[in-house]
C-alpha cells in the first residue's frame, strides 16, 4: 500500500477528534443535538486550520445512518462505519458535491451547479454543496447563487469555505452562519505533533517540535507537512539540529545567549556570541528582530508573568532572565533595537549594524544608584579628568539620560583661575548639616578672595549640574565634585539607628528621602516596611502586588544606599501582607501631601478675598486644583 502523508492520515473524522476550534465545535454540536440547523454555513480562517475538515464532518453528521434524534437520524457523533460515513471519508459520496471555486469562477459553472439543486438526494439524507475558496467566484456567479442560497430546498445544505471573507459580498455574508476559525497556537501544535509521532513510533526532540510549531504559523496542516519533511530529512528521526537546518531558521538558543550576555553587561561576551552566530551566516536583520521580540516578552514577564506565552518553549528560561534585568533596561534596549532596525539600511553592512546596536544598548544602559566609593574623589587639575572621576563614582542621576560632557577647556580654564588646596580625605562630599530651601546651587565661601566673580559662576549651563564647592576660610575647604542632590530635603541629616544600634521602621521612614533612590528602585523601596533587624540581617516586607519588580538589581541598589548611610546589613526583601498599623514611605508621603493640601484649602477658604468672590459672584473653590506652596519642589 502506498504511503499516506500525515496530514491526510491524521485528519479528524469526528468533532471529538478535532484539535482546537472549540468555539466552532461547541456551536455545531449543540445545533445538531437540538435540531436547530441552518441552511448555509460559512467557515473562514487561514490555510490549514480545518475549514474543509469541519465541513466534511458536518456532512457526515447530516447523513450518518446510525441514528440520532427523532426520525431524522441526524447526530453530532457520526459512527464512521455506515455506508454514508465511509463514502464521505473516501471522497465518493454522491450527495456531497465539492466545488473548487478557484477553478470554476464563471457564471455558467454556477448555473450548471444550481440546475441540480431541485433534485432530491440519491444516497443520503441531505444533498450537501461544499464550495471551497468561495471568494474566487465572480460577481455574476454570486448573483446567480444569491436566491438559491437564501431559500434552498429543504434537502439542500450549503457549506462555504474561504480564506478571505472580506471579498465576499455583504449579501452573501448575511445569508450564512459565519464561523471564524482561529490560528493554532504553537503549544497546541507541539502537543498534537508529539501524540502523532508517538503513535507513529518516530523518535523526536521536543525542541525540534517547537521549531516546527513556529514555522507552521498557526496552520496544523502545514505543521504536519513539515513534520513529514523533517522525518525524511532526519532519516526517521525528528531532531533539533536537523529541523533547524531544514527550515533555515535562526536557532533561538543563540538569541537567548545574546540576551544573557546583555544581562551580564559583558560587551566581550556579546561580541563573542555574535561571532559564533555569524559562522552560521544568519540574516542579521532577522537576528535583531528576534532579539527585540525576546525583549518584548521579557517586559511582559516582568510586569505580568502569567501573561507570558510559551510559544518558543522557553517560558521558564525567560522568567529567569526577566529577574536579571530592570524594567528600565528592558524598555531602553527594546527602543534601541527598534531604532537600530531602521538604521540598518544606512550601515556599511548588517553585521556591523547589529554589533553597534548591541554595544549601544550597553553604552546607554542607565546605571542607577552606584556602589558607594570608599574615599571621596577630589577635583583634579584637568577638567576632563574631573568629569571622569565624578562619573566613576556613579552619582545618582549621572547616567539617567545621555548628556554631553562639558568641554574640557572650559572647565579646566575655570579651575586654573585660582589655586585649590589639597583636599582632606575625611571630607564628606555631599554632607550638609542644614536643610536647603532653594534649588541646589554651588556653595560659596562667605568672603571671596577677590572682587572678581568666582570662576565657577562663569561656567556654562552644561557644567552647572556639577556642584563645585569654593574654597572657604578654613583650611579644610576644597574644590570637589559632590554628588548632586536630587531634592532639597535630601540634604537633611540622616538619623542614626535606635538606641540599641538596630535599624527600625521609624528610622527607615526618616531616612528614606535621603537614600537618593530613583525610578523603579524608589517605587519598590517606597512600598517596603522594616520587619526585623538583628544587627546582621535587615528583613523587609514588600507589598505582594509589586512582586514583579523585585529584581536583584533593585535590591542591590537599596542595599548600597543603606550601606552609604551606615546601615551595613545583609538585606532580605520578602513578599507578604503589610500590617495595617505600619505606614510605608509611600503611604507616609501621600498622607503628608494630603495634609498639606488640606491646610492649603483651609487657608484659601479663610481668605477674605476668596470669601468676597464667593458672596459677590457665587464662586466655588475647586479643591482638586489647589496646590500647596511647596508642591513645586522636586520629588
Amino acid at each position: 500500500m502506498s504511503y499516506q502523508v500525515l496530514a491526510r492520515k491524521w485528519r479528524p473524522r469526528t468533532f471529538h477528534e478535532l484539535v482546537g476550534q472549540e468555539h466552532v465545535q461547541r456551536a455545531l454540536v449543540n445545533a445538531l443535538d437540538q435540531g436547530r440547523l441552518h441552511h448555509a454555513y460559512l467557515f473562514t480562517g487561514t490555510r490549514g486550520v480545518g475549514k474543509t475538515t469541519l465541513a466534511r464532518i458536518l456532512a457526515k453528521c447530516l447523513n450518518c445512518t446510525s441514528g440520532g434524534y427523532g426520525d431524522e437520524g441526524i447526530t453530532s457523533t457520526p459512527c464512521g462505519e455506515c455506508a454514508s460515513c465511509v463514502a464521505i471519508d473516501e471522497g465518493r459520496f454522491v450527495d456531497l458535491i465539492e466545488v473548487d471555486a478557484a477553478s470554476r469562477t464563471k457564471v455558467e459553472d454556477t448555473r450548471e451547479l444550481l440546475d441540480n439543486v431541485q433534485y432530491a438526494p440519491t444516497q443520503g439524507r441531505y444533498k450537501v454543496y461544499l464550495i471551497d475558496e468561495v471568494h474566487m467566484l465572480s460577481t455574476s456567479s454570486f448573483n446567480a447563487l444569491l436566491k438559491t442560497l437564501e431559500e434552498p430546498p429543504p434537502h439542500v445544505k450549503f457549506l462555504l469555505a474561504t480564506t478571505d471573507p472580506q471579498k465576499l459580498p455583504a449579501t452573501v455574508l448575511s445569508r450564512c452562519l459565519q464561523f471564524t476559525l482561529k490560528h493554532m497556537p504553537p503549544e497546541r501544535i507541539v502537543g498534537h505533533l508529539a501524540k502523532v509521532l508517538e503513535a507513529e513510533s518516530v523518535p523526536f526532540e521536543e525542541s525540534a517540535l517547537w521549531l516546527l510549531g513556529r514555522a507552521a504559523e498557526g496552520s496544523m496542516r502545514d505543521a504536519m507537512s513539515l513534520t513529514d519533511q523533517a522525518i525524511a530529512f532526519g532519516q526517521g528521526r525528528v531532531e533539533h539540529a536537523d529541523v533547524a537546518a531544514m527550515l533555515g531558521t535562526l536557532d533561538q538558543r543563540y538569541v537567548l545567549a545574546l540576551v544573557e550576555a546583555l544581562a551580564d553587561v559583558d560587551a566581550a561576551r556579546v561580541l563573542s556570541e555574535l561571532a559564533a552566530l555569524a559562522e552560521r551566516a544568519p540574516d542579521f536583520a532577522g537576528v535583531l528582530d528576534e532579539l527585540t521580540a525576546v525583549l518584548h516578552r521579557l517586559a511582559i514577564a516582568q510586569m505580568v508573568p502569567d501573561a507570558l506565552d510559551n510559544g518558543h518553549g522557553d517560558r521558564e528560561a525567560l522568567l529567569g532572565l526577566a529577574a536579571r534585568f530592570t524594567a528600565e533596561d528592558v524598555q531602553l534596549y527594546y527602543q534601541i533595537g527598534i531604532q537600530g532596525r531602521g538604521d540598518m539600511e544606512h550601515a556599511p553592512d548588517l553585521r556591523s549594524a547589529l554589533e553597534m546596536t548591541l554595544l549601544r544598548m550597553l553604552a546607554f544602559r542607565p546605571q542607577g544608584v552606584p556602589k558607594p566609593a570608599t574615599t571621596p574623589l577630589p577635583l583634579r587639575d584637568s577638567g576632563q579628568g574631573a568629569v571622569t572621576s565624578h562619573a566613576s563614582q556613579g552619582a545618582p542621576g549621572a547616567f539617567d539620560a545621555p548628556s554631553a560632557a562639558p568641554p574640557s577647556g572650559v572647565l579646566s580654564a575655570a579651575m586654573d583661575a585660582e589655586s585649590t588646596p589639597e583636599p582632606r580625605p575625611d571630607r564628606q562630599v555631599a554632607s550638609s548639616s542644614e536643610p536647603s530651601t532653594e534649588d541646589p546651587e554651588p556653595t560659596r565661601s562667605a568672603e571671596p578672595r577677590s572682587e572678581a566673580p568666582p570662576p565657577w559662576e562663569a561656567l556654562p549651563e552644561t557644567v552647572g549640574a556639577l556642584a563645585v564647592e569654593s574654597p572657604g576660610a578654613d583650611d579644610s575647604a576644597s574644590t570637589e565634585l559632590p554628588e548632586p542632590e536630587p531634592e532639597p530635603e535630601h540634604a537633611t541629616a540622616v538619623p542614626a539607628p535606635g538606641s540599641e544600634g538596630l535599624f527600625g521602621h521609624a528610622d527607615w521612614l526618616a531616612c528614606f528621602e535621603s537614600l537618593g533612590l530613583g525610578g523603579l528602585t524608589r517605587n519598590l523601596a517606597a512600598n517596603c516596611v522594616v520587619e526585623q533587624d538583628d544587627g546582621e540581617v535587615l528583613r523587609m516586607r514588600l507589598d505582594p502586588s509589586l512582586s514583579a519588580m523585585r529584581a536583584d538589581i533593585h535590591l542591590e541598589r537599596m542595599r548600597n544606599a543603606l550601606v552609604g548611610h551606615g546601615v551595613t546589613r545583609h538585606l532580605i526583601v520578602e513578599e507578604g501582607t503589610l500590617p495595617e498599623e505600619v505606614e510605608t514611605p509611600r503611604q507616609q508621603a501621600e498622607r503628608l501631601a494630603a495634609e498639606r493640601h488640606a491646610k492649603a484649602v483651609a487657608a484659601l477658604q479663610r481668605d477674605p478675598n476668596i470669601q468676597k468672590l464667593q458672596q459677590a459672584f457665587g464662586a466655588q473653590l475647586v479643591e482638586s486644583t489647589v496646590k500647596p506652596a511647596d508642591a513645586g519642589a522636586p520629588s
